[in-house]
């Protein structure tokens, strides 16, 4: 039985679904098992799913999740897991390209004593040039000093370690550190920063893998420019922007 599973939560990702599927099977490390939980979806997201679980290299889970938030699929995806046995949880999204050591360096870093690790993310080579690439790399390092910098994730809030800029679509965490801190935010995003603060009033156990990287979709960025998808991830609505498009 399979000690690690992945979790891919996914709403409406039946254009982008089979390629984050193909980088899954692409992995190095293919001693896993798969859970894709559909998030409501009418455009056959399950469908590719089961079709990419008739022929993959690792068992293959399809979850059917009514309830709409990612934070719902991935609370459902990671309590599956648990109930079947998993010691170690990943999370990518149906947008995202995990690089081929992807799970292997999740793996190592868990098996290593880490409580959950956060990975590296970087802009979609297929969505961006160059340019909006390294625009992509400032505003993630921007993100991250905000959020180090901001007072409320300031240690005498309780917190056990400084804040780390934490990519819910790139990220693992142990089973026990999981349950112990509650779980996802059963809601819509953005669950991260909420997630991150629980783990970091249980425990100091919080690494940064960089060779854990994940090519990161740009969608939110084009559709809501540099300052609305800062409102979107500090909890402040998407301004003028009605739907997500993720």
């Amino acid at each position: 039985m399979s000690t690690l599973w992945v979790v891919v939560p996914a709403h409406q990702e039946a254009a982008r679904l089979g390629s984050t599927l193909t980088a899954l099977a692409s992995q190095r490390d293919r001693h896993f098992t798969l859970i894709v939980v559909d998030n409501a979806s009418d455009d056959g997201t399950s469908a590719i799913a089961r079709e990419f679980a008739r022929s993959a290299p690792f068992p293959v889970h399809v979850l059917d999740e009514p309830e709409k938030g990612v934070g719902c699929a991935v609370d459902t995806g990671f309590r599956y897991a648990i109930h079947h046995g998993a010691v170690f949880l990943a999370r990518t999204d149906a947008d995202c390209l995990p690089h081929a050591e992807w799970t292997a360096a999740a793996r190592a870093a868990l098996e290593g004593g880490a409580g959950l690790v956060c990975g590296r993310i970087v802009a979609r080579r297929d969505e961006h040039g160059p340019l909006g690439r390294a625009g992509f790399r400032a505003m993630v390092a921007i993100a991250g000093f905000f959020g180090r910098m901001r007072p409320a994730h300031r240690r005498h809030h309780g917190y056990l370690t400084s804040y780390r800029m934490h990519a819910g679509n790139n990220m693992a965490i142990t089973a026990q550190l999981y349950e112990a801190v509650g779980g996802m935010p059963r809601r819509p995003s953005p669950t991260d920063r909420i997630f991150m603060n629980r783990v970091r009033r249980r425990t100091s156990s919080i690494v940064h893998a960089r060779d854990m990287v994940v090519e990161n979709s740009t969608r939110r960025l084009r559709a809501y420019g540099v300052v609305g998808t800062a409102r979107w991830y500090l909890g402040q609505g998407p301004g003028r922007h009605r739907r997500d498009p993720r």
